[in-house]
């Protein structure tokens, strides 16, 4: 992986903190940051599946915005920062929205390993890698200074009391 900028871990800790706000308004804890190619947020979400649509990611939410406001070379020189690695649905729209690179802290696959360790239900998605979804992608992560983080909040949200 290459050296990441600090304004590129700035964008991570962004996304770990609306991770941390999902968690605290009752949804799974994952949040993603939008930026254009100068480097200018342009939207930001979380994850609101809480009140029973499980579909309601952020970077679903993030490429299905960009596709109604963005033009296609806006869209393509954008980076998508999150704080876990995009679900097989979240990678495909990704690349159907023709968006840009993505920079990820925690891999999919930690997270379905952290499950099966604490006896918690699987995903009912595949852990696929971003690039086994969508090949073409440009991907960065996972990114270990920011992991301890983002474990944390998965443990308070799906480790079975």
């Amino acid at each position: 992986m290459s050296t990441l900028s600090p304004d590129d871990l700035g964008h991570l800790h962004r996304s770990v903190t609306l991770a941390a706000t999902a968690l605290a308004e009752g949804n799974q804890p994952f949040g993603s940051v939008l930026v254009d190619a100068a480097g200018h947020v342009l939207r930001e979400d979380h994850n609101r599946d809480g009140r029973g649509d499980r579909t309601r990611h952020p970077e679903l939410a993030l490429a299905q915005w960009a596709s109604a406001q963005l033009s296609p070379e806006v869209r393509a020189g954008a980076t998508v920062y999150t704080s876990g690695e995009h679900c097989a649905m979240c990678a495909g729209a990704h690349a159907w929205a023709g968006l840009g690179r993505i920079v990820f802290v925690v891999p999919a696959s930690r997270l379905a390993e952290l499950l099966h360790l604490w006896g918690a239900p699987p995903s009912p998605v595949a852990p696929l890698a971003i690039t086994t979804v969508a090949p073409h992608l440009p991907v960065e992560g996972p990114v270990p200074a920011l992991a301890t983080d983002v474990e944390a909040l998965y443990e308070r949200c799906f480790r079975p009391a």
